[in-house]
């Protein structure tokens, strides 16, 4: 093959290429950009201000006062599952048992994950253990702090399975609001964060409930857990 060649057959292949790609990397049940958390987030507190000492002062003075049980609840929500919800609808609600809801639920933590991700690039916030080394996390994130993807996650989730456990919605949205606290309470994230993360969170779910693949996976999920719900 001529040498000159090379550099159009490269990219030539790039843009046969590019619609796979794309498609590949398209959310299941979200609008491609939708919802944008750089529009719809504030920035987190610039660094040297008062606002933002305040903000890692929190998470110091929380991280560092916490109990052996609260280090064992945060320690046991680091992985992130529809499971760690089980307190709040009952022990029966256990892996292994419902393998279309798991499968659903996968698919709304990469959705949404992807929203987050692109936030946390753009603002790009060291962790607080990373600014101030008295805090001793439970975990080291390789990602950055703003906005908190378990805070964001732990409220879609919330918000998704009051709409198959309706009769459990408040406890369910104060589990979600607990998990992003914890991660306060674990060393890793400053409350502008979690904060940050609830209001995005609420805006995917929002976003998700009216999308119609969304609407019809979840009524298969009802459909599968009402199966297995004791009466």
């Amino acid at each position: 093959m001529n040498r000159r060649s090379l550099p159009l057959l490269l990219v030539l292949t790039a843009l046969l290429l590019l619609p796979r790609l794309q498609g590949a990397g398209q959310p299941g049940y979200l609008p491609a950009g939708s919802p944008d958390s750089i529009a719809l987030l504030p920035p987190p507190p610039a660094t040297g201000t008062a606002e933002a000492a305040a903000d890692l002062a929190t998470t110091r003075t929380v991280s560092q006062a916490r109990t052996s049980e609260q280090k064992a609840e945060a320690a046991a929500e680091i992985k992130l599952t529809i499971f760690c919800f089980s307190s709040a609808i009952g022990p029966w609600f256990q892996p292994g048992r419902f393998p279309k809801t798991e499968a659903f639920f996968r698919q709304i933590d990469s959705d949404t994950r992807a929203v987050t991700d692109i936030g946390k690039s753009f603002f790009q916030r060291p962790r607080p253990y990373a600014v101030d080394p008295t805090i001793v996390p439970l975990t080291r994130e390789e990602s950055f702090s703003y906005p908190s993807g378990h805070a964001t996650r732990s409220t879609v989730f919330a918000l998704v399975l009051a709409e198959l456990f309706p009769a459990r919605r408040e406890a369910l949205l104060r589990q979600g609001r607990d998990i992003g606290w914890n991660r306060i309470v674990a060393g890793v994230h400053y409350p502008a964060d979690v904060f940050s993360g609830r209001v995005l969170g609420q805006a995917i779910a929002r976003a998700m409930l009216g999308n119609p693949a969304f609407q019809r996976d979840l009524a298969e999920t009802k459909t599968e857990v009402a199966a297995v719900q004791p009466q």
